[in-house]
């Protein structure tokens, strides 16, 4: 049996000490099955699919932030009363894998071809047997809250039937076909890639100008051939054309004509094509249909031959002649110098351009025509933009809504084949004697076009993403008719990263919408990426990534969970420093220390009845201000969830914890407690409590511990639940409706208000002690004038004089007056005569303050000056100009309060 903590009466520790508790605490959770949902027509369905990470990976902060997100939302609507589902699972990552487990051969002096398909497929299955559940431990460790019960990978049987039923169903449509286009090609990988899987980089280069010459000699005016520019030279093996503009009046007469290709001697034509750009290069371009996209749609209009020059590895295949066998960069350079020498190289000049690259490999991926297997994107395109456009789907935040659009609207058919052997084998099978094509669900044993045995399977394997596009429906059962698939399709939100839009969430749109003929989520929440605290991208190169497993030993899950979250809206990046994950830790320790006080104000407490909240005595200033400030606290969450909107929830939870509880409240409450006023230590409880709850979706370890200690000292109102997680929101709206809770805390107002003022008053006194550099331990005296009511102030004056170190205070309706001298204070309604006593010069502290006021305005204005150039903040880095904007507000702040003290001192 897992206990929650040793003793109910065992005071915590001084210090929060994340480690002892984070273990202990999910083993008790996931053992008791907390995280497990069933079909529950009761309750409304909660749904989130984990985006699923790769079987070959580690916890890192991209995953840590989706994780974070997610626990945070399917922990809150669990605690609303839904029946949650947060479907965990990995995806077998089709490149990524089999590059490991090939550098594991490699390094055996073997390869995949050495030991053949079967052994090699065995290989990686026992790769990932060994290595694949890293990430769920490590997920576990930031207290992910899955139904693990539940966990499902892409090649497990139920999505792997649910892959063939999808390509079966696609192929007998025609939306599914096989043919020879062009394609990305990973020389590395040895694989061809969709669009999406190669990254554009701009790149320093050349631009080579080469002469073709006439296959019939000079022309009459004494030229003697065309001269091309390519960036690309190795690959004029492979060129089937000339192309001009048929307007350019430099080759008017000339389309028809032949030129010789060098080094090889064969004769191509000269074509004119309005493709070709007049004013690049020499407005000749080579034609190279089997290496360039655009050639490839210029040969299909011209019906020009293809002819590769490549091998799978990137060096050049016999076409190439005397360069054969040279890999592809070597024989540029081979090949240039060999132009040169034959003087048919006109000139080199620098030529930066964009550079496509596997994102798997980094290297750089070549076009080439292959025979490949490609899906007729279009049909499904349409249907997934129209669900975004009349609101089935919504993305937040909205402006991605445009990205998307624009995307479906110039998609290009998806090449879904690949030459791999890991993943999802092509359910299509050849006949030997008819050639029949067969595709199939089941395994045939026999050709279905006439039936011979002598059938065998396509080589190649699915794009990963082809699996993972029919994840929200497939890991709950289609194509079976489930009753997980009745309950939680459509899931409710999509959470994941805005670069992966178009990879995943575009084609998980489609094909729900494909096999189940509805959406696959009512939303898609895009956060941004992780940077460094300068907004720099994380690289292992530049030094500045941020291991989340060690931030989790050093600062706690809850800590690093909460600066990866705090602060941040959807769609936009986060920065994260230690600086930040120190900040989180502080605030994990104020709670602790918050909770660790009131816990032992508890259990000095004559009598907790009524703390749940109605029977709370109400009639004290501090306690309707606190009670009040709690009940906004708990509307403003709420709102901010339901708006996707996490950050603001923390927000307004972190000022009410931080700066309205700990700083204010339980220094108010020890003034009254010294006094013998029970009535703080019953609101204190419940307070705390409330926030608890409120803060569990983010900080679920701390909150829970605290919880189970706090619980154990109250009296239980009949219905709390073992543990925090299952605990319901605290919702006054849901629970009151928002006309009570307006009327209530329109009712509060007014004491809200004058505890404002009160508190205004001590941070007054307190500033003028600071900037005076009066000694905290003197009593200062004071008289208050003030413009109302005077009810709250007279109240509250014992915690004025402890909080402020005030020595007498008087009010000056009561006829006191303040000695010559005094400093006022002016605090909404009132006016605080403050006797500073006789060791401050107050003559020299204007001095000081004027000549400080003059510098601060001198600086400001440099700063203003330098944000309102335009250049400054267009070419200067981001993360410069927003510090800069960070001084001018500092600064601003800082003058507002020098003026301030100067108005006071006359």
């Amino acid at each position: 049996m897992i206990t929650t903590h040793s003793s109910p009466r065992e005071p915590l520790s001084k210090a929060y000490e994340a480690a002892a508790v984070e273990e202990r605490l999910y083993r008790w959770w996931e053992e008791s099955g907390f995280f497990k949902a069933q079909v529950n027509p009761a309750k409304k369905p909660f749904t989130i699919i984990m985006p699923p990470p790769n079987v070959t990976g580690q916890l890192h902060l991209g995953h840590a932030m989706t994780a974070a997100i997610e626990d945070a939302l399917t922990r809150y609507h669990r605690m609303k009363g839904f029946e949650a589902l947060w479907l965990p699972g990995t995806d077998h990552a089709g490149i990524a894998t089999q590059m490991v487990v090939e550098r594991e051969l490699a390094k055996q002096g073997s390869s995949r071809h050495a030991i053949g398909r079967e052994a090699f497929v065995k290989r990686v299955w026992e790769w990932v047997g060994t290595y694949g559940g890293i990430i769920e431990d490590q997920l576990r460790r930031l207290g992910a809250s899955c139904d693990w019960s539940r966990k499902t990978f892409t090649l497990d049987e139920g999505p792997s039937l649910a892959v063939r039923t999808t390509f079966k169903n696609l192929y007998e449509r025609g939306l599914i076909y096989r043919g020879e286009r062009i394609t990305n090609w990973c020389v590395t990988c040895r694989t061809a890639l969709s669009d999406l899987e190669v990254d554009h980089a701009e790149e320093p280069g050349a631009l080579y100008q080469i002469r073709y010459e006439f296959a019939d000699g000079p022309l009459p005016d004494g030229r003697t051939g065309l001269v091309v520019a390519t960036t690309r030279p190795e690959t004029l093996f492979g060129d089937t054309a000339v192309a001009v503009h048929p307007d350019d009046p430099r080759y008017e007469g000339l389309v028809g004509k032949r030129v010789v290709l060098p080094v090889t001697g064969k004769h191509i034509p000269v074509i004119a094509d309005e493709a070709v750009a007049l004013d690049f290069g020499t407005g000749a371009l080579k034609i190279t249909p089997g290496h360039d996209p655009n050639d490839f749609e210029t040969g299909e209009r011209h019906h020009l031959p293809i002819v590769n020059v490549l091998n799978p590895d990137g060096s050049l295949n016999e076409v190439a002649g005397p360069f054969a066998g040279q890999e592809r960069l070597a024989a540029r350079k081979a090949l240039v110098a060999r132009l040169e020498a034959d003087g048919l190289l006109e000139g080199v000049t620098e030529h930066p351009h964009s550079v496509g690259h596997c994102q798997r490999s980094g290297d750089i991926v070549e076009p080439i025509v292959s025979a490949q297997w490609f899906v007729a994107i279009k049909p499904l395109a349409e249907r997934a933009l129209e669900a975004v456009r009349d609101g089935r789907t919504r993305i937040v935040p909205e402006r991605f809504e445009k990205v998307y659009a624009n995307w479906m609207e110039n998609i290009r058919d998806w090449c879904i084949s690949r030459q791999l052997w890991w993943g999802h084998r092509i359910p299509v099978w050849y006949c030997a004697d008819c050639a029949h094509v067969t595709v199939s669900i089941e395994d045939p044993a026999a050709c279905e076009g006439c039936g011979s045995a002598y059938i065998t399977q396509d080589e190649d394997v699915l794009d990963t993403w082809f699996s993972s596009g029919l994840w929200p429906h497939s890991t709950l059962g289609w194509p079976q008719k489930t009753a997980d698939l009745d309950y939680f399709y459509p899931s409710t939100v999509m959470e994941t990263g805005y670069d992966i839009l178009f990879f995943w969430v575009a084609r998980m749109m489609m094909m729900g919408l494909e096999n189940v003929d509805d959406v696959p989520f009512q939303t898609v929440y895009l956060h941004g990426l992780v940077r460094d605290a300068d907004g720099a991208k994380m690289s292992k190169t530049k030094g500045n990534v941020i291991d989340p497993l060690e931030s989790i030993a050093e600062y706690g899950a809850d800590a690093l969970r909460f600066a990866l979250t705090t602060g941040t809206t959807p769609g936009n990046d986060t920065r994260l420093s230690p600086a930040r994950l120190q900040a989180a830790r502080n605030f994990t320790n104020k709670l602790w220390n918050m909770g660790r006080f009131v816990l032992a104000a508890l259990d000095e407490a004559d009598d907790l009845s009524g703390w749940e909240g109605p029977g709370l005595d109400r009639t004290h200033p501090e306690d309707r201000w606190v009670l009040a400030k709690a009940q906004a606290t708990a509307v403003a969450v709420n709102a901010a969830f339901t708006e996707l909107q996490l950050a603001e929830a923390q927000r307004v939870l972190y000022e009410y914890l931080w700066s309205t509880v700990a700083d204010w409240y339980i220094e108010l409450a020890k003034v009254r407690m010294r006094a013998g006023d029970q009535r703080p230590r019953k609101v204190l409880a419940h307070v705390l409590e409330r926030c608890l709850r409120l803060l569990h979706p983010f900080m679920p370890y701390v909150t829970e511990e605290l919880w189970q200690h706090l619980k154990d000292r109250l009296p239980d109102p009949g219905d709390t639940p073992v543990s925090l997680m299952l605990a319901s929101m605290p919702d006054p709206v849901g629970r009151l409706g928002q006309e009570a809770v307006d009327a209530r805390l329109t009712g509060e107002a007014p004491a809200v208000e004058a505890m404002e003022t009160v508190l205004d008053v001590v941070r007054s006194v307190r500033n003028v002690r600071a900037e005076f550099k009066i000694d905290p331990a003197t009593p200062l005296d004071a008289v208050l004038t003030v413009s109302g009511d005077e009810g709250v102030l007279r109240a509250e004056a014992e915690a004025i004089r402890a909080l402020a170190r005030v020595g007498t205070l008087s009010f000056a309706s009561d006829g006191a007056q303040a000695p010559a001298g005094a400093v006022k204070l002016v605090v909404r309604n009132v006016a605080v005569m403050l006797d500073v006593g006789a060791g401050v010069d107050l003559a020299a502290e204007r001095a000081r303050l004027g000549a400080e006021a003059t510098e601060t305005e001198r600086y400001l204005r440099g700063l203003a000056g330098r944000l309102s150039n335009e250049q400054f903040v267009e070419k200067a880095p981001a993360e410069v100009v927003e510090r800069e904007r960070a001084r001018l507000e500092d600064g601003q702040a800082r003058l507002e309060r020098i003026r301030q003290l100067l108005t006071e001192l006359g």
